[in-house]
């Protein structure tokens, strides 16, 4: 049986696949190295501050891990301050995707949007703050230090998400060109308010034309796109 990844594996040439910039693949690294690395320096009191208020008004770890999809459909371990119970499993949002999937006009993205659920029992009271200002995804600064994210590219993406997105819409494949990004050009372009198509056309917009000042444009777009969207 032919596995995901190797389906969707990007491939090293041929027709129609872009050629690789060494040159653009370096500025890019270099941006995220010293991106993720003065925010961390910057941001790591806040961090502490956060995790011991994770630990201190839930049962749990301060740090939430989870499966993502990396460029070429690596699988990496994506770092998050937790926002739920440790008991909310995973069951509740597979459904809300596989409703997205299954629902032609995607009606059923709802006002917060593509990947939120309304109302949702397994988020804590602080959980909800933090992912409604972006808090929680503080720590994947640690995954774009590592080289499994970049500050700038697609939503990391989880794998039951491709599984079922991959059926539906095949430009969907085009986002695993490249690594997987804090924000990126759906965030700073409507977020919540985009539809499944709308979302998918700009990640692989994105990856057509991606480039060092193009990461730098969105960069300067994110924080003002915000506090204008809010939390995706």
């Amino acid at each position: 049986m032919t596995n995901l990844s190797d389906r969707w594996r990007a491939p090293r040439h041929g027709p129609g696949v872009p050629v690789p910039r060494p040159g653009r693949e370096a500025a890019k690294r270099a941006l995220d190295i010293v991106v993720s690395m003065a925010a961390l320096l910057v941001l790591g009191p806040l961090l502490v501050v956060l995790w011991l208020l994770v630990r201190s008004t839930s049962a749990g770890p301060g740090l939430f891990r989870q499966e993502r999809l990396g460029r070429n459909m690596q699988r990496f371990p994506m770092v998050k301050l937790r926002s739920m119970h440790v008991t909310g499993g995973d069951q509740l949002h597979r459904e809300f995707v596989a409703g997205l999937v299954a629902d032609e006009q995607e009606a059923a993205a709802g006002p917060r949007g593509l990947f939120k659920l309304e109302a949702d029992p397994r988020i804590t009271p602080v959980g909800a703050w933090l992912r409604r200002t972006s808090l929680d995804e503080l720590p994947q600064l640690l995954n774009v230090l590592k080289g499994e994210m970049s500050v700038v590219g697609p939503r990391p993406a989880l794998p039951y998400e491709a599984e079922m997105w991959s059926s539906v819409y095949p430009e969907y494949k085009r986002r695993f060109e490249v690594r997987p990004g804090m924000t990126g050009l759906w965030q700073v372009s409507g977020r919540s308010r985009l539809s499944v198509q709308e979302w998918l056309h700009l990640d692989a917009d994105y990856v057509r034309r991606r480039s060092f000042w193009l990461d730098l444009a969105i960069l300067a777009r994110t924080l003002p796109a915000l506090f204008r969207d809010g939390a995706s």
